[in-house]
């Protein structure tokens, strides 16, 4: 028998669990507001705001899984107390009506500030800010009679991966030549998460019934510095690494006192002026997953960038 998984959001995680999925036979049912996404004869694309829970009942019609992976409009926590609770929740009762577990990447965020290393058991208790509202998020979905799986990451890096700070503030400028300025400190320790490996750990997670309802981390390779990651990009990349500067955490919280945009980067920018490390051995074991290697996941998003360079030499052509 065939089966449906849904996926709310075609950015970088939504396209990729779809991908995955699609690619192991699964038929998938793709919601964007736009009708964007992978093009795969598995992928069903439709225009969809699952935020209106008029347009989910057909939307989540037949659907063993959900895999909820839209953003809020702006990166503000004014914008996401106004879209994500209510965006989560008629996701979590449409779903539940047709009997299927939600699946939803999820960040560090609600850890707060901690010392040591990131696990599974580490409390999950910020309460100000972004922070706090993943901290209330994950509330809403343990008080959910609907089954859920929290699959949570630290930064981004990988194919398709735009906005992050390994994205294209990073690897473009490397492949440029250009000074890269990063923020906070260039030698603290970071975990970067390689998006194919989070799409797997949630695909597998959704069908897996005894994962259910719990709090998993996706399998990390060690944490690195800043410095490592940018050398080790240009040392995939066969080019000269490039010469580097921080941007101290402190001058954008002098920003954010004229800027709320600056003001609400700064809020997370303890992530890296200080380690900031998770530990992922744990889900790895129940997942029965490791994570890719770090040169393997830089040298496939190398390329995909350098695909991109090629695609607009095309078309400017």
């Amino acid at each position: 028998m065939n089966t449906i998984h849904v996926v709310t959001g075609a950015g970088p995680v939504g396209s990729t669990v779809a991908q995955q999925l699609a690619d192991a036979g699964h038929q998938v049912r793709l919601l964007t507001r736009s009708g964007s996404g992978p093009v795969h004869p598995l992928i069903e694309r439709r225009k969809v705001d699952v935020s209106q829970r008029s347009a989910l009942e057909s939307a989540f019609e037949g659907a063993v899984a959900v895999h909820h992976c839209i953003h809020g409009s702006a990166y503000d926590s004014k914008v996401w107390r106004a879209e994500l609770p209510k965006a989560e929740q008629a996701v979590l009762e449409a779903a539940g009506r047709v009997g299927a577990v939600v699946v939803f990447p999820e960040s560090l965020y609600s850890y707060g500030q901690v010392d040591g290393v990131m696990t599974e058991a580490t409390p999950r208790t910020a309460t100000t800010g972004k922070l706090g509202i993943r901290t209330e998020l994950l509330a809403q979905r343990d008080a959910s009679s609907t089954p859920t799986v929290s699959v949570a990451a630290s930064d981004f890096y990988g194919p398709a991966v735009r906005m992050a700070h390994a994205g294209e503030r990073l690897v473009p400028t490397v492949l440029a030549g250009r000074t890269m300025r990063v923020l906070g400190s260039i030698d603290q320790p970071h975990s970067f998460t390689y998006v194919p490996d989070l799409a797997a750990a949630m695909i597998t997670a959704a069908g897996r019934e005894d994962l259910w309802n719990s709090f998993l981390h996706a399998p990390t390779a060690p944490a690195l510095t800043q410095r490592e990651l940018v050398t080790r990009v240009a040392q995939v990349a066969g080019v000269r690494t490039p010469k580097m500067s921080a941007i101290p955490v402190g001058v954008m919280s002098a920003m954010g006192l004229a800027s709320r945009s600056m003001r609400e980067m700064a809020e997370t920018g303890y992530m890296f002026s200080r380690p900031f490390v998770m530990d992922s051995s744990a889900s790895e074991q129940r997942l029965g997953l490791s994570p890719t290697p770090l040169d393997d996941g830089l040298t496939t998003t190398v390329a995909w960038w350098r695909a991109q360079d090629g695609a607009q030499d095309a078309s400017a052509a």
